[in-house]
């Protein structure tokens, strides 16, 4: 049996003596140990008592199985190497290395600070009953999603009922909408006809009467011709037919008059037609607004009748989301233009946030390029082929003074095979469902080759610079500096090389000091 959560005992961990108390090795620095080594504890906490430090301390890993794989590999690097509980309890026992084993029944019940931790912290578990207990929790939580699958099918099934009636009362809205532009596109050219009719016809008028007072005045020059010829017969007549000049003269003058007043009306009806038509223009906008609010808050209104519906006696959080929504109801005329311009805002400073981003990527790119470290966080160059597997395969099939210069040569030649863009050996797959996936064409002639002539290494090698530059630089082929994750094997986050440098920043600071 097991203690439960996971736990790993740590013994002869070395102890000095300061101001009358023992002192020994932090959990942190013993946990960051085990880290590196692959088994991931969750923290150590070392074990003491009125003396200071008893040289023990308690591994705690994750509860789950993959807890327990590390637990058993942490238990076993330690058995190989001779420092298991056997070697602790044996009298050949070194004073100055680590012992380890997994925390088990007799540990549990043992006296002393190790059995007081683990009573305290733990229980025994076999394999089996851990197994078990999954298997409960499993079947538990498929009977909890079944259920609610079940609801949620009800609500969408009652979502879509309602669905159908705010789709039926949008198309009546529609055809409400179209019969009343119908009926006012109708009146408009009703309108438009009237007033084209009433101007044809002061025009007509306006043609008869300037015909008319043409007539009029030849008539008056041919009797003033006559009059001039009979001038010496009736200084009377004289009189007469200058009194009727002057009122031809006063005539022609109101036809003038009347000319001004028909253009002024024609321009005036000319400006009132152009007003109508803005006045038409203006009355679809707030036509089509009108009815893309009214269909939205029938939206709303729709969403509320269900959420109404679903609401159950004494549903607080239900009741908070039909508040919610009724709310969202009342704010959404104010809401919908201000939602435009804070979208247009927030697209503008995400995409001057991208570029500040992308350039302080560069420059953290810029600052690890030319430092040669250890660490975790660093510049990996995608693309580029190591070295050390095509020194492997010369020297199996050349002189060890052969080897450097070929295997200089077969990288070289390797990495120029690379930067070809007419060498692309990958095909594409397509699964059941139309999904594409591109992967390495393994029957390639050149990764054959690769393989049969020069190992396996060799072609790991190959393949990996080859997906590397295929994800990264597709187009180009050439190699592409970037910031990167050594312990994960993956692009480092812009967060990660930040506080990588901030931690190198203190260290510095720490030996300055």
């Amino acid at each position: 049996m097991f203690v439960h959560p996971w736990k790993g005992i740590i013994a002869n961990i070395p102890t000095t003596v300061q101001n009358g108390k023992h002192v020994g090795e932090s959990g942190r620095r013993l946990r960051d140990d085990l880290t590196e080594e692959g088994f991931n504890p969750l923290r150590v906490h070392p074990l003491w008592d009125r003396h200071g430090h008893s040289g023990f301390a308690i591994v705690e890993f994750k509860k789950e199985w993959d807890g327990f794989n590390n637990a058993i590999m942490f238990e076993k690097s330690f058995e190989v190497k001779h420092r298991g509980k056997k070697d602790y309890l044996s009298s050949r026992r070194q004073r100055d290395k680590l012992y380890a084993w997994v925390a088990r029944e007799d540990d549990f019940h043992s006296k002393g600070l190790i059995g007081d931790y683990l009573r305290r912290n733990g229980d025994l578990k076999t394999v089996s009953s851990k197994e078990a207990e999954d298997r409960r929790k499993t079947s538990k939580l498929v009977t909890t999603l079944s259920s609610t699958l079940k609801n949620k099918e009800l609500c969408l099934k009652e979502m879509e009922h309602k669905y159908m009636e705010a789709s039926q009362s949008f198309s009546t809205l529609m055809e409400q909408k179209d019969e009343m532009i119908k009926a006012y596109n109708e009146e408009c050219k009703k309108m438009q006809q009237n007033a084209h009719d009433h101007f044809k016809m002061i025009s007509l008028e306006h043609e008869r009467i300037a015909q008319h007072f043409c007539d009029q005045r030849r008539k008056l020059e041919q009797r003033e011709k006559e009059l001039f010829q009979r001038e010496a017969q009736n200084e009377a007549e004289t009189r007469e037919l200058q009194h009727e000049k002057l009122m031809n003269e006063r005539a022609a003058f109101e036809q003038k008059k009347a000319d001004e007043n028909m253009l002024r009306l024609a321009e005036e009806q000319k400006r009132e037609k152009e007003k109508l038509h803005r006045k038409i223009i203006e009355l679809e906008k707030q036509l089509d607004a009108k009815q893309a609010l009214e269909l939205e808050i029938q939206g709303l209104k729709g969403a509320l009748q269900v959420m109404q519906h679903m609401e159950g006696d004494g549903d607080v959080e239900m009741k908070r989301k039909i508040k919610a929504i009724q709310e969202e109801l009342e704010q959404k005329e104010d809401e919908y233009a201000d939602l435009q311009d804070l979208n247009q805002a927030l697209i503008v400073k995400e995409r001057n946030s991208n570029d500040e981003l992308q350039g302080a990527r560069k420059e953290l790119i810029s600052a690890f390029k030319d430092v040669f470290t250890r660490a975790y966080i660093g510049v990996k160059r995608l693309g580029e082929l190591d070295i050390k597997p095509f020194q492997t395969a010369a020297k199996r099939k050349y002189s060890a003074a052969e080897a450097a210069e070929k295997s200089a040569e077969l990288c070289s030649l390797w990495q120029e095979y690379l930067r070809d863009p007419n060498w692309h050996p990958f095909k594409i797959l397509t699964d059941k469902e139309d999904n594409s996936k591109e992967i390495l064409d393994e029957n390639d002639e050149r990764l054959i080759e690769a393989k049969t002539e020069l190992g396996c290494e060799v072609y790991s090698a190959v393949t990996t610079a080859l997906k590397e530059m295929n994800e990264y630089n597709p187009s180009g082929r050439y190699i592409v500096p970037e910031l990167w994750n050594f312990n994960e094997g993956k692009k480092a986050t812009l967060t990660e090389g930040v506080l990588y440098l901030l931690k190198q920043w203190k260290q510095h600071k720490r030996k300055r000091h």
